[in-house]
C-alpha cells in the first residue's frame, strides 16, 4: 500500500470512522467529511489523489461533486453506494467515478480497489504545472505566478482561471464556466462577471515588476467574447513577453520575506 492522501465523504459516522481507521492502518493520510459542504471546504484548499464518495449525502447529491472533480481532473473517485442496480452503477461511472463499490462490501476488497486506484495516480501523466510564457499555474500548490510575481487568488478565482486556461483560447459561455469551475450549483451568470472582473484586476500587465494603472490599455488576459462569454487570451502573454525582451527587462523576482 502507500501513504497517499484520501478524502472520505460519508454521512454514516460509524462507517466513516471504520474506513478511516483501516486506511490509516495501511499508511494512508485520511481526511473525513460528513457532508458536501465539508467536502467542498476541504477540496477548495487541497487536492487529494483519491476521494471515497457516498452519493446520497444529507445536503445534496454527491454525483454533482463527482462531475466537478472529473472536470477539474483533480482527484480519482471511488463511489460507495447501497444502490446496486446496473443503472445506478452506470450513472455513477458516467458522472466521472473511476470505480464503484456496492454496499455492503468486504474491507479487503475496498483496500485492494483503493490501492489499485492510487497506483493509477502514480502513473497517470496529468500535468502538475501549466506554463504559458510569463504565466505559470501550479495545480498542486494552487499558486499562480505572473511575470515572476506571486498572484494571490481566492480558491474560486484559481478554479476559474484554471478552467479558462485549460481551454487554451476556446471561448466558454457563462453557463459552462459555472458548471465547470464551481463546485456548487449556481444559476446566476453575474457570478462569473464578478469573478472575471476581480481576476482582471489581479492579472494586470506589469511595468518594471509592478502593476501599472497606465497600462490598462493593453489587451486583457481574460477576453470578453461577445454573445458567448469569455476566453483565455494567450496572445497577450506572447506580446508582453516579446515587449519585455525587446526592452531588455527581466521578470520581477519573487519577493522574499524580510529576515531570510
Amino acid at each position: 500500500m502507500g501513504s497517499g492522501q484520501i478524502l472520505i465523504i460519508e454521512s454514516n459516522p460509524h462507517l466513516r470512522s471504520l474506513l478511516g481507521w483501516h486506511l490509516q492502518q495501511a499508511g494512508y493520510r485520511i481526511h473525513q467529511a460528513a457532508s458536501l459542504q465539508q467536502a467542498r471546504e476541504f477540496l477548495n484548499r487541497h487536492q487529494p489523489p483519491l476521494v471515497i464518495l457516498e452519493p446520497d449525502l444529507p445536503d445534496g447529491n454527491g454525483l454533482e461533486l463527482c462531475q466537478w472533480l472529473f472536470q477539474q481532473r483533480q482527484s480519482l473517485v471511488l463511489i460507495l453506494s447501497a444502490k446496486d442496480s446496473s443503472h445506478d452503477v452506470v450513472t455513477g461511472l458516467k458522472a466521472g467515478a473511476d470505480d464503484y463499490l456496492k454496499k455492503p462490501f468486504g474491507m479487503q476488497e475496498l483496500m485492494a480497489r483503493v490501492d489499485a486506484l492510487l497506483r493509477r495516480c502514480r502513473v497517470t501523466s496529468v500535468p502538475l504545472l501549466l506554463n504559458y510564457g510569463d504565466l505559470s499555474i501550479d495545480l498542486v500548490q494552487r499558486r499562480v505566478h505572473l511575470y515572476g510575481r506571486y498572484i494571490d487568488l481566492t480558491p474560486q478565482e484559481f478554479s476559474l482561471l484554471y478552467v479558462l486556461a485549460q481551454a487554451e483560447g476556446a471561448p466558454l459561455s457563462r453557463s459552462e464556466l459555472l458548471h465547470r469551475a464551481w463546485p456548487d450549483a449556481i444559476d446566476n451568470p453575474r457570478t462569473i462577471d464578478t469573478h472575471v472582473l476581480s481576476l482582471r484586476k489581479k492579472l494586470v500587465p506589469q511595468s518594471d515588476g509592478y502593476a501599472s494603472a497606465d497600462r490598462t490599455d493593453r489587451p486583457s488576459l481574460i477576453q470578453t467574447v461577445r454573445n458567448v462569454g469569455y476566453c483565455f487570451n494567450i496572445d497577450v502573454l506572447k506580446t508582453e513577453g516579446e515587449t519585455s525582451h525587446n526592452l531588455g527587462r527581466s521578470p520581477a523576482p519573487v519577493p522574499v520575506p524580510a529576515g531570510r
